[in-house]
Formats: C-alpha cells, structure tokens, sequence
C-alpha cells in the first residue's frame, strides 16, 4: 500500500519538503488532493478523530496518521530505513529539520507580518520593515547556520556522502530563496558554499532528478510560502 499525502493542490507549500523527499527515496504515494480536490482534504482532515493533525500537510500510512512536515520525515526516515541507526546522529537531523521549520515559518512572516488572513496588499508598510530585518539579520543567520551543519561532515550532504531528509529541505529551502530573493541570494552567492554545493548535489539524486524533470514538481508561485515581490527584495 502507498503513502497517501494530504496537501493544498496548487501550492508548493510545506507539502513540497514531504514530496522531495518521498521522491528521492522513490517511495510510492498518493498525491491526494491533486488527485482529488482541495474540498476533499478539507473533509477528509475535518473527519479525522483522536489527535488528529492540525493542518496539513499530514501522511497517512494505514492506520498511522502524522501531521507536522518534521515529524513526517522522521517517520519515513525512519520506517524506510533511511536514517544513520545512531541515536544521537538521528537526533541530530530532526533537530535541524526543526529549526528549518522555524525558518520556513520566519520566510512566510515577511510578506505576511501582521496576520495570515490578510492579503499582503493589507500589509506591505508592515512588509517592507519586515523584510529589511530578515535579509539583513534572520536570513544570514540562519544561513550560517545550516552551512556550518553541512560542512561537519566535507559535504556534499550532511553526513558526507549519504543523503538525508534535511539535504532534500535544504534544497527546497534554497531554491525558494532564489526565487524570492534573487538580486540577494545573487549578491552573496559564495557565502555559503556548503549548501550552494548541497543545492548542486541533491538534484543528481536519481529520484529527484527523475521528479524535477517531471510534471508533478510544481513551481513556485504568489500563493506559496516562498513568493517574490519585487521591493521586498534587495535593490
């Protein structure tokens, strides 16, 4: 039986860090909602008992449904056999698949600063201060940080030869930088150069590869977490 993913059918969203890497493990899985319809995800989490997730993405796997993008990983990684079997090491990849969480959530907070439900046009004076923090602090940051974790191990991944869940978030998370920040991520091409080369090696993973070249890899758009506005990047 495959994985069935629950995601919004029309965007990238937190969804695309499940798919990358269920797509480099070439894992079967269902794309439910592309399949379906965005009512039927409504209404299939809205049917969902117990502790059920609090918002998609969530995977379902028989009877074992999961919510929240890092604790899915883990669990595949981990059901799939494709973890390191070192307690600490293992640890040490959620960890770090968290504070991509934390980060993904500080990228949607730029162009959303003041609430969710609100267009952006409702709140770009808020935006435009936002995002000269975030290029100028929060992104560096955060940037230094993975950077240093991917060198640890030499690289090209971060634990050196063998590919993880993080490398695959890693990736998307640099590629949504270039399409939202290009003119910065262009100006300080080379401060990075261990997730610039991680961002190189994960697409020569076979299932990846196969997937970027595919139709089902969708790109990124002015509905995702990941959009581009002109004045909120450097000029």
């Amino acid at each position: 039986m495959s994985y069935q993913l629950w995601y919004w059918p029309t965007i990238p969203g937190r969804g695309e860090f499940v798919r990358l890497f269920m797509e480099a493990a070439e894992l079967e899985y269902e794309d439910m909602a592309r399949e379906e319809s965005a009512d039927a995800l409504v209404e299939d989490l809205h049917a969902r008992e117990g502790v059920r997730p609090f918002a998609p993405p969530y995977l379902v796997d028989d009877d074992v449904v999961i919510g929240q993008t890092a604790l899915i990983l883990t669990y595949l990684s981990d059901k799939e056999g494709l973890g390191t079997g070192d307690l600490a090491t293992d640890l040490g990849l959620v960890q770090l698949q968290l504070d991509i969480a934390d980060f993904v959530e500080e990228v949607h907070s730029v162009h959303h600063p003041i609430a969710s439900s609100k267009y952006y046009s409702e709140q770009m004076e808020a935006a435009f201060e936002r995002a000269e923090d975030f290029r100028a602090n929060r992104l560096p940051k955060y940037l230094i940080h993975f950077d240093n974790a991917v060198a640890t191990n030499g690289g090209p991944f971060l634990l050196g030869d063998q590919w993880s869940h993080v490398d695959t978030s890693l990736f998307q998370v640099m590629e949504g930088l270039d399409y939202a920040f290009p003119n910065l991520m262009r100006r300080m091409q080379g401060t990075w150069p261990h997730l610039e080369g991680l961002q190189t090696a994960v697409p020569d993973i076979d299932g990846v590869a196969a997937y970027l070249a595919s139709e089902r890899r969708m790109e990124f758009n002015q509905d995702g977490i990941f959009r581009h506005y002109e004045e909120l990047d450097e000029q």
